[in-house]
């Protein structure tokens, strides 16, 4: 009976001994090896659909050269890796060879030993999934065709060694790309560990990501595990991996090609079993233009690249995503039964949605808590264009309560019938504007943090509203 974890793996290289040596210890580990020293030979294997677990190749070969191999067996299966050997390496030929999704590219002379250890690492098998666990991921609603086909993709290569790129703009739902890749794959059961590069200054991010010995630096009173770490058996999602420093930069680079990572002020490196996943929501071959982002590690990131369009250009995920997040919130606040008025979806199709799914969802809660009716209206939507005008009403309504009453004043200006109603859209409002940042909402408010804070816990008690913190 054939092993179900053997692998099949193609050695193509002139030198001979060092493809039969390296041949003979993958055999011994119950793997399939094919070795050739021609490269049509072997062009002619993948062009026949002859699949692989692993290629080796020399850059270098009479008539078909090992670049034309490696372009082959991407287009065939991106997820398969491919190791490149040469005797006459560049910075030219390495760039090259991982902008067309080289897994490694190593100079001669290298050692058996190397080659044994690459090989092993990478016809690792993954660890048993788990059938129930790891699901915890929020679903990706959508009917674009463009979001099907990035779903499809992401779920054929969701159980990859492949590390994956996810760009797009702010709030079009990459996190939620990154967890669909985790929880699709065979490391469900594992862990998943986000870290948001921008959030740290470099020092604190570097032994956040590698972790620390104690005494490494003041302040380090015991060892710490890094996320890299914390996240072994499973996902790292690396978010807005554009704000790494260079000299980070350098230290990832060398995690994805080793395999292992060096804790500040640790003496030797620690071994890691972490599937990566990055996000941007730059350019990022700008930022290698402007020496702002490593080229190589572009590439090291890049071998599977998805691209999530924004929402303006989903016009038919628009009233579908209003509708998910409106029953959503609907149910969280004891609202159940509303609905979203024809007026109101009229407003939501013509609105541009600068900030993507995360406005929406935003605009859908805030609309939910506003609403007074059976029916949302445009008015609960609170659009940007409207919060200028409603800033300026609340004076007017503050005002108009004093001199006429409240309900008189509101009733006059189109807004809640009560000051406390009113309040309450302005400040939901501003943490909309803020992204949930407390200390800037009570900047644009006029208020102190401590009396948001106050004001949130009341609508908390109030309504049961699921407040983040």
């Amino acid at each position: 009976m054939p092993d179900a974890q053997a692998k099949k793996v193609l050695i193509v290289d002139t030198d001979l001994e060092l493809a039969k040596t390296l041949a003979g210890f993958l055999s011994r580990n119950n793997h399939a090896v094919r070795v050739t020293s021609s490269g049509a030979e072997a062009l002619g294997a993948l062009e026949d659909g002859q699949a692989f677990d692993l290629v080796i190749t020399a850059l270098n070969l009479p008539g078909v050269d090992g670049m034309d191999l490696l372009r082959k067996v991407k287009r065939h299966d991106p997820a398969t890796p491919v190791v490149i050997l040469t005797n006459q390496g560049s910075v030219r030929h390495a760039v090259e060879a991982m902008k067309e999704g080289a897994a490694d590219f190593l100079l001669k002379p290298v050692t058996v030993e190397l080659l044994e250890e690459l090989s092993s690492r990478m016809l690792k098998p993954p660890p048993v999934r788990a059938e129930a666990q790891g699901r915890h991921g929020r679903p990706i609603v959508t009917q674009d065709g463009r979001m099907k086909r990035l779903l499809e993709m992401a779920k054929a290569v969701a159980d990859s060694r492949a590390t994956v790129l996810i760009s797009g703009e702010s709030g079009t739902g990459k996190e939620l790309f990154a967890r669909y890749l985790h929880d699709n794959s065979s490391r469900a059961g594992g862990p998943f560990v986000a870290v948001n590069c921008a959030s740290l200054p470099e020092g604190l991010l570097e032994s956040e990501l590698f972790g620390h010995e104690k005494g490494a630096f003041t302040g380090a009173i015991a060892k710490k595990p890094g996320r890299f770490e914390l996240a072994h058996g499973g996902t790292i999602l690396l978010d807005e991996i554009s704000e790494m420093a260079p000299a980070l930069q350098a230290k990832l680079l060398r995690v994805l090609q080793e395999g292992e990572i060096d804790r500040v002020g640790g003496k030797r490196p620690v071994p890691v079993d972490v599937r990566v996943v990055a996000t941007t929501n730059r350019d990022l071959k700008e930022h290698i233009e402007k020496g702002e982002f490593r080229e190589d590690l572009f590439y090291r990131l890049n071998v599977i690249p998805l691209k999530v369009p924004p929402l303006r250009e989903r016009p038919g995920d628009l009233l579908l995503l209003a509708e998910h997040f409106l029953a959503r919130y609907a149910a969280e606040n004891g609202k159940p039964g509303l609905k979203l008025g024809e007026a109101a979806r009229r407003a939501i199709a013509a609105h541009p949605w600068p900030g993507n799914v995360r406005e929406l969802q935003n605009t859908m809660e805030r609309a939910v808590l506003l609403a007074q009716g059976a029916e949302i209206t445009p008015a609960d939507l609170l659009f940007e264009d409207q919060f200028a005008e409603t800033t300026a009403a609340a004076a007017q309504y503050a005002a108009a309560a004093v001199v006429g009453g409240v309900a008189a004043g509101a009733e006059a200006l189109g807004l809640p019938p009560t000051l406390r109603e009113a309040e309450k859209m302005l400040i939901m409002r501003a943490l909309d504007q803020t992204e949930g940042n407390r200390t800037h909402a009570a900047k644009v408010l006029g208020i102190s943090v401590r009396t948001l804070r106050n004001k949130l816990n009341e609508y908390k008690a109030e309504h049961g509203m699921a407040l983040d913190e």
